[in-house]
């Protein structure tokens, strides 16, 4: 258990921060789902839209650490590629 006062400081921000940074992968991941419906559902103009609103939130990711560069690129490159193929 933390007994230094800088240990349990730790353990209340490694939570704080735990907590923002599901928000952001959560938040990540529901850009991406509306990608993936609007593909689903083959509407062009709405999955370009949403994939326009997607590359931000994933370029930020990466910024903020959540995300590694590499996963990213490859799902950005992935949705990409199956919005032009409508």
């Amino acid at each position: 258990m933390a007994n230094t006062p800088q240990a349990r400081k730790r353990i209340r921000r490694n939570d704080r921060r735990a907590e923002i940074n599901t928000n952001r992968v959560s938040r990540i991941r529901t850009f991406v789902k509306k990608v993936e419906t609007a593909l689903d559902g083959g509407d062009k103009a709405a999955a370009a839209e949403a994939l326009k609103a997607a590359q931000p939130e994933l370029a930020r990711g990466v910024a903020r650490g959540v995300l590694h560069k590499n996963t990213a690129a490859r799902k950005l490159s992935r949705l990409t590629k199956r919005v032009a193929a409508l």
